[in-house]
């Protein structure tokens, strides 16, 4: 789950780590009182949605007056950024960031994440800040800083002096870093977050460190011991047929591919996912409806299918282990005839009670096209969404 950058910074606030000043404004009156309230310039009106890439697409600016930040404001909410994480869907700005400006000496990048390979948090740093992290990596690998942080005994601050030393920070500045270093750790593991992001953490003129930009990420999985940060959840930022997707526990990633995809296990999604693509078609989904998938589940998964519009057929690829095949034919079949289905669905059973599952589904009046194998299914699926 994602959150809105002031809302990130708030947390940031209460774990200790220094943010500059800031409100935030849905219109353009808002974010001339917000101004006042600050009472400093320039002033940083940002644009607040999941996305970042923000700046170039024209959702930042520094602003003098009340006058420019009300005009900024005024055009900006209600308009739509587009950038390399949007797609070119774009997205609409419905509130912004006013934050108090800050005099900028040298930029830094900081974040901690999973390192899953390791089982562990890992810092990441960078002397490179306030550019693209990922644009970064890939030209300049040898600028980004890395550092595990033993799981066995947690963060302590000499993991944090470790990591100031490597980014030449001395004094002062390295206290501070450790204190930041130590609230973002906290943070992370207080309310079980899969990123932590600071991009730029800046050296000010006055030789004090800020987290002028903030971004945290949480795992979905954890959420149920977090209903505070649930409550931050903007439905708005996300995809419709996700949302519906997490009304039934199904696991659905939207993709831009035609070939949409109802698999029972995550490992068996992907594969099914791969062997598309080998066959030269695109997923249009990951959708895996988990091992004790019922009518109720499969219903909602086709629904969500469906009202892609770029899916041009369906791949149904079942292996029956704990849920037997029987039960999930019956699912499909029930499903499939309480709604319209205007596109080829293509069905491969296999495990447990295959046999009756196919009877079921052969039986069913239903024009379902079979499959006995894998790659048949995935090939039969990719053919007829290019004919659709």
């Amino acid at each position: 789950m994602k959150i809105h950058e002031y809302q990130a910074r708030d947390l940031f606030c209460q774990y200790g780590i220094p943010c500059p000043a800031g409100i935030v404004a849905q219109t353009a009156e808002e974010a001339k009182e917000a101004f006042a309230k600050i009472g400093t310039t320039p002033v940083v009106v940002k644009a607040q949605i999941h996305s970042g890439g923000r700046g170039k697409a024209g959702g930042v600016k520094l602003c003098q007056s009340a006058d420019e930040v009300y005009d900024f404001a005024k055009n900006l909410i209600g308009s739509r950024l587009y950038t390399h994480q949007t797609g070119p869907e774009g997205r609409e700005v419905q509130k912004v960031f006013v934050a108090e400006g800050t005099h900028i000496a040298k930029e830094y990048y900081f974040s901690m994440t999973v390192d899953s390979a390791n089982a562990a948090v890992v810092m990441i740093a960078s002397a490179e800040g306030g550019t693209e992290i990922e644009e970064l990596s890939k030209n300049h690998p040898e600028k980004i800083l890395q550092q595990r942080i033993n799981p066995v005994i947690g963060y302590k601050d000499y993991d944090g002096w470790e990591m100031a030393q490597k980014l030449g920070l001395t004094g002062d500045k390295a206290k501070i870093f450790v204190k930041i270093a130590r609230g973002m750790y906290r943070l992370f593991l207080e309310k079980d977050c899969s990123l932590v992001e600071i991009n730029p953490l800046v050296e000010t003129a006055e030789g004090t460190l800020i987290a002028v930009d903030a971004k945290v990420n949480f795992d979905d999985n954890a959420l149920f011991r977090h209903p505070d940060i649930v409550a931050l959840r903007d439905f708005n930022e996300e995809d419709p047929k996700e949302i519906q997707a997490s009304k039934y526990d199904l696991n659905y990633v939207s993709l831009d591919g035609s070939v949409g995809c109802m698999v029972n296990g995550a490992g068996l999604a992907m594969a099914t996912m791969d062997i598309i693509k080998s066959f030269g078609g695109s997923p249009a989904n990951f959708l895996d409806v988990g091992g004790s998938a019922t009518t109720e589940r499969v219903t909602a998964a086709f629904e969500i299918l469906l009202s892609d519009q770029n899916v041009k057929a369906i791949l149904v690829n079942i292996f029956g282990g704990i849920m037997k095949c029987d039960v999930i034919a019956q699912g499909i079949v029930e499903a499939a005839k309480a709604m319209e289905i205007k596109v080829p669905v293509v069905v491969r059973l296999d495990g447990t009670n295959a046999d009756a599952g196919r009877e079921i589904l052969g039986n069913s009046g239903l024009s379902l096209v079979p499959a006995e194998t894998f790659a048949e299914a995935a090939k039969k699926a990719v053919e007829l969404a290019a004919q659709n």
